[in-house]
């Protein structure tokens, strides 16, 4: 007893002594990681700075505080720094799956790909971050696994909806997968989420100019040119366009400004570009007014349009940034040191660079309005919403952010604001597909029939291949029992997708609607054509069959349907009548034959009772009356 006594004793002094805490404490490190893990979710930067020093108090030399050091240094652009941290991190917690991912980034960023595939995997194991998502698309992407490409992109999309990169992405994967329709459809959605995005108006004009469509081919250039007016890519490929045209004069002068020579030799250099000895020796001359003259704001800001216009951007953001040390009032050191920082992936950087910008210039349209996509893309509605605002204040011409306000108010259920964006957005577009699609739905929503017919036309008329409202149109239409508009948006969409087995299937339907029965059993068949084992269209071609008399080809195509899809109801409902058509069941017979044998048995008994009322009638018995 006494020995149990004693190993009880020596048990409670382990325990305490050990870092098992009974529930009266908590861990510090193992809180600081906990509240690490939450940092992305802060938006308000004096609150970050509050849980970072928290999270270094609590366990300055633990895996927690590495990390917040490693954001810190990535904030001030000391990369390898913000590795080393990282890495620190993840010999102290390895599966603290935000450092493995925010690791993957860095080193992606570097072109590390093996690296970086191997941190962001581990990233994205525990976290659905759409940047992990977005880094691993593009590791794919140059490997040219597109399968995975595809989906890393297809997740990054789905929240950051205003990031052009990503679906440019996706057009560049399915342009090399030889869908030129999906990657239209793609570079589309690019230009809705930046219209100013080079690399789609580059992409679409390369798709016509593939399908040997050259007017619409120059009339996309020229919206990149109007976007983008120092994109050399895009002046190159103006410049092809001429030539092909015929018209020389306008391909040489696009090919200079593409950085091309040219043989034509009388081409004079158009005003304000200068060559490039001549930046060369800019830069010099004020780089040498630096030095005389440290404290001249007026040169660093020169020096930083000079380093910018050559390409030099990193010795650029320097300028710009002793600029904006010495309180430079000009708002083109902010907006174009913020423009540096986002090229960079330096979106908190680019952020404060944008918000000096609008402070020492509230005009600045462009810093407003970067500012604005960047709260858009990071779900902060409200501030894109105010940014926006105060853009389309100073250019109100500009349907495509009326068409970013819309959305955004439609997302956020305020109809009434979303229908006023939208009607901005066609006062200035009245063509735009996707306004009047949107602003349809809305109307169908508010049950405005009527307008939301007319809009979805036109959005029809403007994209004959927009299925969403197409579909949405045949859905009015059914309700209001217009039924030859419905078979003329059918056979449309037949027309545009001959190799769709849906849309011949629906058109089917209408036709055996219709009474149409030839038709129907014509489109019927196309459909199973293209598709052996479309169960409904089976099912459907198997009915009509029966609807005309036609049992034995009825059964022969329903039970091609049952081994399609064996658990459609229909198909074994219109089987069973079918074999009772071809085999009268003799339970009818036997049920008939038992029925008469009631019969007797009921008339019998009626016999009996007569016979037995007769009999106490003829003996005088008296018979109970019923009450």
């Amino acid at each position: 007893m006494k020995i149990l006594h004693t190993y009880l004793l020596l048990l409670s002094a382990t325990l305490l002594l050990t870092g098992f805490s009974w529930g009266f404490g908590t861990d510090p490190c193992k809180e600081a990681l906990e509240i690490a893990d939450t940092l992305d979710t802060v938006r308000d930067e004096a609150q970050m700075r509050q849980a970072e020093g928290k999270i270094i108090a609590q366990c300055p030399d633990g895996a927690a505080a590495h990390y917040v050091k490693a954001l810190q240094m990535e904030r001030v652009s000391n990369f390898e720094g913000a590795i080393e941290e990282y890495r620190r991190t993840l010999q102290q917690a390895p599966s603290f799956a935000r450092a493995s991912g925010d690791l993957g980034l860095l080193y992606a960023q570097k072109g590390m790909d093996d690296e970086a595939s191997v941190e962001l995997a581990r990233g994205l194991s525990s976290i659905r971050n759409p940047l992990y998502h977005k880094a691993m698309a593009r590791i794919f992407a140059a490997q040219k696994v597109y399968p995975l490409a595809a989906y890393h992109y297809n997740e990054a999309g789905r929240e950051l909806t205003g990031d052009a990169s990503i679906f440019v992405g996706l057009a560049e994967i399915y342009t090399a997968s030889n869908q030129p329709d999906k990657a239209l459809d793609e570079y589309r959605r690019a230009l809705t989420a930046d219209p100013g995005s080079a690399k789609a108006h580059i992409g679409i004009a390369t798709i016509n100019l593939q399908r040997g469509e050259l007017d619409k081919a120059l009339e996309q250039l020229k919206r990149g040119e109007a976007a983008a007016p120092q994109n050399r890519d895009i002046h190159l490929l103006l410049a092809s366009v001429y030539e092909n045209k015929g018209d020389s004069k306008l391909a040489d002068y696009h090919s200079l400004l593409g950085g091309k020579s040219t043989l034509t030799q009388n081409v004079q250099k158009p005003a304000g570009q200068p060559d490039a000895g001549g930046t060369d020796r800019e830069i010099e001359n004020l780089r040498a007014a630096v030095r005389e003259h440290p404290e001249d704001t007026l040169s660093y800001e020169k020096l930083g349009h000079a380093c910018r216009a050559a390409g030099k951007d990193a010795e650029a953001v320097e300028a710009y940034r002793e600029a904006a040390h010495r309180n430079s009032t000009n708002s083109d050191v902010y907006l174009n040191l913020g423009i540096l920082h986002e090229k960079k992936s330096q979106i908190d950087e680019a952020v404060v660079a944008y918000k000096r910008a609008v402070k020492v210039n509230p005009a600045s349209a462009e810093a407003h309005l970067r500012l604005g996509d960047i709260r858009f893309s990071r779900g902060l509605f409200q501030e894109a919403v105010e940014q926006y605002s105060e853009f389309l204040k100073l250019r109100p011409a500009s349907p495509d952010i009326h068409l970013k306000l819309a959305r955004i108010f439609a997302k956020s259920k305020e109809a009434g604001l979303a229908l006023s964006s939208y009607l901005s957005v066609l006062t200035y577009s009245p063509n735009d597909g996707d306004a009047n699609r949107e602003i349809a739905a809305l109307y169908a929503q508010k049950g405005d029939g009527e307008k939301a017919l007319a809009h979805y036309k036109k959005a029809l008329a403007v994209h004959k291949d927009d299925s969403e409202a197409r579909t949405a149109l045949i859905s009015i239409y059914v309700k209001n029992k217009q039924y030859d508009e419905i078979t003329a948006l059918l056979k449309e969409a037949v027309e545009l997708s001959p190799d769709d087995p849906v849309n011949h299937y629906k058109l089917g339907l209408i036709y055996d609607f219709n009474k149409e029965y030839d038709n129907a059993i014509g489109t019927y068949k196309k459909a199973i054509e293209l598709k052996p084992d479309n169960a409904r269209a089976l099912n459907a071609l198997g009915r009509l069959y029966m609807k005309t008399g036609r049992l034995s080809e009825a059964k022969e195509t329903l039970e091609l349907a049952k081994k399609a899809d064996p658990t459609m109801e229909e198909t074994a409902v219109l089987l069973n009548n079918i074999r009772d058509e071809f085999n009268p069941e003799p339970r009818k017979i036997t049920k008939g034959k038992k029925s008469k044998a009631k019969k007797s048995k009921k008339s019998a008994k009626k016999t009996k009772t007569k016979t037995k009322g007769s009999a106490k009638a003829a003996t005088g018995a008296k018979t109970p009356v019923k009450k």
